[in-house]
């Protein structure tokens, strides 16, 4: 498959790199008709930020935000993926028919499994080193990473299956960042395993290392905004090791990478 770009709009007040900035409905909306098109396939909305120090977002909120965007991509046939680890959210999500649900916790709770199972939506499964919903400060070894994540998509995948839910409908979010641990070799080490995981697995894996603090880390970027070149090749870097999805607030950037990159795999001239 080509590669699928999902453009990140967060309707927040503290995510790490925008909280704020698209809370309103009109400013969210225009945001992601910019995200759509600068080449964002997908639109990934999120209404309750998973860094370390966000604050909880009640449910009715969370869909409060999301609902006026979801319904107007919804009509202009825009693909809308909603990013939420709450189920009662996630059963929201279902009944507007969104093309995909992204749950940090890898949809963890068997009581939502029978209404997964019965809808459409794809299901973007994410693997994270916490227990909780929010990127809690973890030290893990970085040796022990991988291993990690592969039996934790063993776990998972077995449990969803065995619920009803279609194993072609599940893409594979190893983690990113703090979702990995606090040592940035982590996220490193997971991005290199990327065809181990596409291996054992044998399904669709979705990559998101948009801005993230390990970037920022190892380049000695202070600001979110800054880290847009380490993105870039962290990205390309994903792609060429078999990411089938990217998640990214700057689609325009990467979709030129990406043209710049087969240009250059071309036949020589």
């Amino acid at each position: 498959m080509s590669l699928v770009l999902l453009g990140i709009l967060n309707i927040t007040e503290d995510s790490f790199s925008d909280g704020g900035r698209y809370l309103a409905p009109e400013a969210a909306l225009a945001r992601a008709r910019f995200l759509a098109g600068d080449g964002a396939d997908i639109i990934d909305l999120g209404a309750a930020s998973s860094n370390p120090d966000s604050k909880a977002v009640p449910a009715e909120t969370e869909i409060a935000r999301m609902a006026p965007v979801v319904a107007a991509l919804t009509a202009a046939s825009i693909p809308v993926s909603v990013d939420t680890f709450s189920p009662e959210v996630q059963r929201w999500a279902l009944g507007e028919g969104v093309d995909y649900l992204n749950d940090v916790q890898g949809f963890r709770s068997p009581e939502l499994y029978e209404a997964l199972a019965a809808a459409h939506s794809r299901l973007i499964v994410m693997h994270a080193v916490q227990e909780g919903a929010c990127a809690e400060r973890i030290k893990v070894d970085p040796a022990e990473i991988v291993d990690r994540v592969l039996g934790f998509f063993d776990r998972r995948i077995a449990a969803l299956e065995s619920a009803g839910i279609a194993r072609d409908r599940l893409i594979l979010d190893p983690g990113m960042g703090f979702f990995l641990g606090t040592v940035t070799e982590a996220s490193f080490a997971v991005l290199r395993a990327l065809p181990a995981l596409k291996q054992a697995f044998s399904l669709p894996l979705l990559i998101s290392v948009s801005r993230k603090s390990f970037l920022r880390k190892l380049t000695g970027r202070g600001g979110p905004l800054e880290a847009g070149a380490a993105t870039l090749a962290a990205e390309l870097f994903a792609a060429e090791r078999g990411a089938d999805y990217i998640r990214t607030h700057d689609p325009g950037a990467l979709k030129d990478g990406l043209i710049v990159r087969q240009a250059l795999e071309g036949p020589a001239r």
